[in-house]
């Protein structure tokens, strides 16, 4: 029989090839799961509203259990190669005749919710890639927060720094991202059961009801903007975007330091690329290629608003289906981008002589000396930075470019501020080790600041991963107390 009354024909090859069985294939591989999850939940809804009896729902039960990725293709022709249809027809074809299996029911809000189902599992799984991130750059941050290494502000020699306190920095932008997910994850899991096809259903389902049992907190509260809006996933790219964004600034940091200008790093050969035709070369092209994908998952939001965007507020396959179409290969790039960071920080070796030596060669101390002078000679801060700053210039036009306490005594005469013992202001602005362990503020190089740091760290890691850890039980939960709930039904029936 025709699966519909209103139009004859069947769709035409090419709406077949281009639109129908790719969206078709994708629902099979990723969201058959969830379908069958709601159908399940929906037939405990129909037992309570009397129009279904415990043996047409177990008869139902069967058929939605046999399912598999194999049989509902096989069931794509004769069901317009909708999952929807091919699910119904699959299940009708191994079961004794249910009249009212069905009924009252809509493919838009069962789409809706099957589709937000799967980007919610897809969620997780980013926050799992990132609280591997975030692990591995907070070990590897412990195992050196007390080598001198150059710190930079606009490309230029800044401060003394550590690479522990770098990773440290790429450990707080893991668990933010993991937090933003988590925050998103909590907003958007909000069932669109029971909407219907935009209006609501004449039925008096249970809608609290049926968020639960697919392990959603609440039913979205509006059924219109239950089928129309797709923001959810929207709110979930734009957390991946700027995941990225800021994961291209860590990449490019490193790319840096590995390159032959500035060789603070290094990584192993199994990471490296060599040059065809310069055999001294050694390329790090993972790092191009890490960079290069976050780039995707910025143009990813971009797509999805894009093709959301002007459009009717309604459910529409516009929306519904191609404007999502690339969010799948959005996750896939998202925690490849991840893992592959994970793989480059857990390999890093830091050259820790060359970073000293770096660190030694400019001029890093001028913050040091600055406070120095006030604190100690009472120079005006606004002075002293003029003073510091006319004596780094004045030993880099020595020839040897060494520091020199006699020229720092002739610039303080020359300012007004003639120092007792010029030397002593240098000692602290030309240790390296002192200008790291000298950043005494929490958050900062210290050594003693970094440990705290790190420990902080380390706590919200373990609070994130219990959350999340929670938010997969209750999902877990939910579908084994469906199932209970089926089974209940066919002892019952029996």
């Amino acid at each position: 029989m025709s699966v519909s009354g209103r139009v004859a024909g069947t769709p035409t090859e090419f709406v077949r090839r281009e639109f129908l069985e790719p969206q078709f294939r994708h629902e099979l591989e990723h969201l058959l799961p969830w379908y069958v999850l709601i159908e399940k939940a929906l037939l405990t809804e129909y037992h309570r509203l009397g129009v279904l009896s415990s043996g047409e729902v177990t008869c139902l039960t069967v058929g939605l259990r046999g399912l598999t990725q194999q049989n509902v293709a096989a069931c794509a022709d004769e069901s317009l190669t909708d999952i929807a249809l091919a699910i119904e027809a699959q299940v009708v074809a191994d079961s004794d005749p249910v009249p009212a299996w069905h009924v009252d029911r809509s493919r838009n809000d069962l789409q809706a919710c099957a589709q937000l189902l799967h980007v919610r599992a897809q969620v997780k799984s980013m926050a799992a890639g990132f609280d591997r991130l975030a692990e591995a750059a907070i070990r590897r941050a412990g195992e050196d927060i007390t080598s001198p290494m150059p710190g930079y502000t606009h490309l230029q020699a800044a401060q003394v720094v550590s690479p522990g306190f770098w990773l440290s920095a790429l450990a707080d932008h893991a668990l933010a991202t993991s937090s933003r997910l988590l925050s998103t994850y909590d907003r958007i899991n909000l069932s669109p059961l029971g909407a219907g096809p935009m209006a609501g259903q004449e039925l008096a389902w249970d809608r609290q009801l049926l968020a639960e049992a697919v392990g959603c907190t609440a039913p979205a509260p509006h059924a219109l903007a239950a089928v129309a809006s797709r923001s959810w996933l929207l709110d979930v790219a734009a957390d991946l975007s700027t995941a990225g964004v800021g994961l291209s600034r860590f990449h490019t940091d490193l790319m840096a330091w590995l390159s032959s200008a500035y060789g603070l790093v290094e990584l192993p050969d199994d990471l490296a690329g060599i040059s065809a035709s310069m055999p001294q070369k050694k390329n790090y092209p993972i790092l191009e290629r890490l960079r290069g994908r976050t780039a995707h998952l910025v143009s990813f939001y971009v797509d999805l608003a894009t093709a959301q965007r002007n459009t009717s507020y309604s459910n529409s396959v516009e929306v519904s289906k191609e404007a999502g179409r690339h969010a799948t290969t959005a996750f896939a790039e998202a925690l490849a981008v991840v893992d592959g960071t994970v793989l480059v920080v857990d390999q890093l070796h830091w050259r820790v002589d060359t970073m000293r030596a770096w660190c030694e060669r400019d001029h890093f101390g001028g913050f040091s000396l600055a406070n120095q002078l006030t604190l100690r000679a009472g120079i005006p801060w606004r002075t002293s930075q003029v003073v510091a700053g006319r004596y780094v210039v004045a030993v880099l036009e020595q020839h040897d470019g060494r520091d020199d306490a006699g020229l720092l005594g002739d610039v303080c005469r020359a300012a007004g501020h003639p120092l007792d013992d010029p030397g002593s202001f240098l000692e602290a602005s030309l240790d390296v080790d002192g200008q790291l362990a000298g950043k005494l503020s929490p958050g900062g190089t210290g050594p003693d600041a970094m440990r705290a740091l790190l420990g902080d760290q380390h706590e919200r890691r373990v609070a994130l991963e219990r959350e999340w850890a929670t938010r997969a039980s209750t999902v877990d939960a939910a579908a084994a107390k469906t199932d209970a709930a089926l089974d209940a039904l066919a002892e019952l029936s029996t």
